[in-house]
């Protein structure tokens, strides 16, 4: 079984294939040896893009929102380095569509603190004016970092990418929450944007990610809430 303990911040402590991490109730990993701070499937300006493809006229502040929850990640804890872990853009596009503010929001996370791109299946080249290194995946403490979890067992992989959300029920009804998803080896982290939505951990899509019994850490107004997989319900 994975081992957890509740943190003060109302996040879960655990133990990641041999190296103490924090989940964080925004969704954000904290790994606090290393001041590292990341953050998955960020999805910037995914509102401006449905507007110029489909015509569907979302109000055009994904953007702001996700930036305003990163800001208070940021202050809270001071990370010397960010990591966005792929997909920070909906389209290749994106960049060239922020508002001058969030541009200039986003370089400002770049001041007194390392920031890192790890590209996405929706953000391929990354960021091309930004500031920032570019990446495919980084190594932190054993842990490999990177977009799309890769196929078979990947002890130390965090990843994103597929949007993990849990479905839990009781007696009261039942609730869906974006959620981290992990069995003590691998994690995967849920989307941060603002207008992400999230795919059941019981989908097909996450069968033979992990060997052992699975952790469903469901974000709460407060607190993360462990769910072992006997309480987990398809959608």
């Amino acid at each position: 079984m994975t081992r957890f303990e509740s943190n003060p911040c109302g996040g879960l402590r655990i133990d990641l294939a041999g190296t103490s991490v924090v989940l964080r109730g925004s969704g954000a990993l904290w790994i606090e040896t290393e001041r590292t701070l990341v953050v998955a499937d960020l999805h910037f300006e995914k509102g401006s893009s449905y507007a110029a493809r489909f015509g569907q006229l979302l109000p055009p502040y994904d953007t702001r929102e996700t930036l305003d929850r990163l800001d208070r990640e940021v202050t809270a804890l001071s990370p010397s380095r960010l990591i966005f872990l792929g997909d920070s853009f909906h389209d290749a596009g994106g960049e060239t569509r922020l508002a001058d503010g969030d541009a200039e929001r986003l370089a400002g996370l770049a001041r007194d603190r390392q920031l890192i791109w790890a590209v996405g299946n929706h953000d391929e080249d990354g960021p091309r004016v930004l500031p920032g290194e570019v990446i495919d995946e980084a190594s932190i403490l054993g842990l490999v970092l990177r977009h799309e979890p890769q196929a078979g067992l990947q002890p130390g992989e965090v990843a994103g990418h597929l949007h993990p959300a849990a479905r839990v029920s009781s007696g009261r009804g039942s609730v869906r929450r974006r959620c981290f998803v992990t069995d003590g080896s691998r994690l995967i982290l849920p989307a941060f944007g603002a207008y992400t939505g999230g795919l059941n951990v019981l989908d097909d899509a996450f069968s033979g990610l992990f060997c052992r019994p699975v952790l469903a850490a469901a974000l709460g107004a407060k607190r993360v809430h462990a769910v072992g997989m006997k309480s987990l319900r398809p959608d």
